[in-house]
């Protein structure tokens, strides 16, 4: 098969409707609630920080037909520099070269950076527990598995709880994008102890707060009493994935509290809050994922709240 194949860079917004089509055609057959859209890839692609032409590689047959597409993320300079591979392949071409081509790519493209950066990389790739075609691939490439998550859901036609806030702490949706520092700042101490945390920029923040998706009634902190941002909540609601897939979800995307304000109740309080608002939205079902060993206890927190695990999925890593 890889002798009818070529391989080549990302060529820009050109190459869109075809990568749609590969990954839609390939949840056709996985239904793994891979969906895409062009405007979805054009928000995932435009992400600050990323070379496309690097990061992104296309394999065709000799008729130009699009086979297989592999993308790295690549996280911000540290000690650890990790690199994210995804990749879709044809269904009829599963035959597992374009698969192991990929991580090849994904392996080189690693090599770089560290070379680049003068830094130790990673290599990473997730993939659902179902998937025993994926979990075979990466297997067989030395890859060995890292942290285990799962995807859980919560009904919203339930009873939500009334949040209750510890004296001194006040509810409020985030005031905008002069706030972005002090944000990014609570963000990165909420997650500074968790598993592969790498720092979020003030420049991608700043992304995410531009698309079109984003939703200020739905994106809460509590604020100290000295002013504090102490704990946050934003819930996402993808219409377009909506639509896709026939159901009415909404996600709490993150869910956090900073070190110093730990321990009090807040996480539970701006967890109920958020449920509150995705309900008042007209969502159905809110739908989260976490990290099963996360240390902070979320997945009791997720629990008691009433939400139950509907996937699992699993991280693999591969020293490069």
């Amino acid at each position: 098969m890889m002798a009818n194949l070529s391989a080549r860079c990302y060529a820009g917004e050109s190459d869109l409707t075809a990568i749609a089509d590969l990954i839609n055609t390939c949840e056709e057959v996985d239904r793994l609630d891979q969906g895409t859209s062009i405007s979805e890839l054009q928000q995932e692609f435009n992400q600050p920080s990323r070379d496309l032409a690097r990061d992104i590689c296309l394999w065709e047959d000799a008729g130009g037909k699009l086979i297989g597409f592999a993308e790295l993320w690549i996280s911000e300079p540290g000690t650890v520099i990790d690199g994210w591979l995804s990749f879709s392949v044809r269904p009829e071409a599963r035959c597992g070269d374009v698969e192991v081509a990929a991580v090849a790519w994904g392996e080189r493209r690693m090599r770089e950076v560290a070379s680049l950066r003068g830094a130790q990389v990673k290599l990473r790739s997730g993939v659902r527990t179902q998937d025993a075609d994926r979990i075979s691939v990466l297997t067989n490439c030395g890859f060995r598995v890292d942290r285990y998550f799962c995807r859980m859901a919560r009904s919203l036609t339930e009873p939500i709880a009334e949040p209750q806030f510890p004296e001194g702490f006040a509810l409020r949706l985030f005031p905008g994008e002069q706030d972005s520092e002090a944000w990014v700042e609570m963000f990165n101490q909420s997650f500074i102890d968790h598993w592969n945390h790498h720092d979020l920029t003030v420049e991608k923040f700043k992304y995410d707060l531009a698309k079109p998706s984003y939703r200020k009634d739905l994106d809460l902190i509590a604020v100290a009493a000295d002013g504090t941002f102490a704990a946050f909540c934003y819930c996402e609601i993808n219409v377009e994935e909506c639509d896709r897939t026939g159901r009415n979800e909404g996600w709490i995307a993150v869910l956090g509290t900073r070190r110093g304000f730990r321990k009090l109740g807040l996480g539970r309080a701006m967890l109920l809050a958020g449920l509150q608002r995705l309900k008042a939205a007209g969502v159905e079902t809110a739908i989260l994922g976490v990290d099963t060993a996360n240390p902070s206890g979320a997945l009791r927190l997720y629990e008691s709240a009433g939400f139950h695990n509907i996937r699992d999925s699993i991280s693999y890593i591969k020293d490069v």
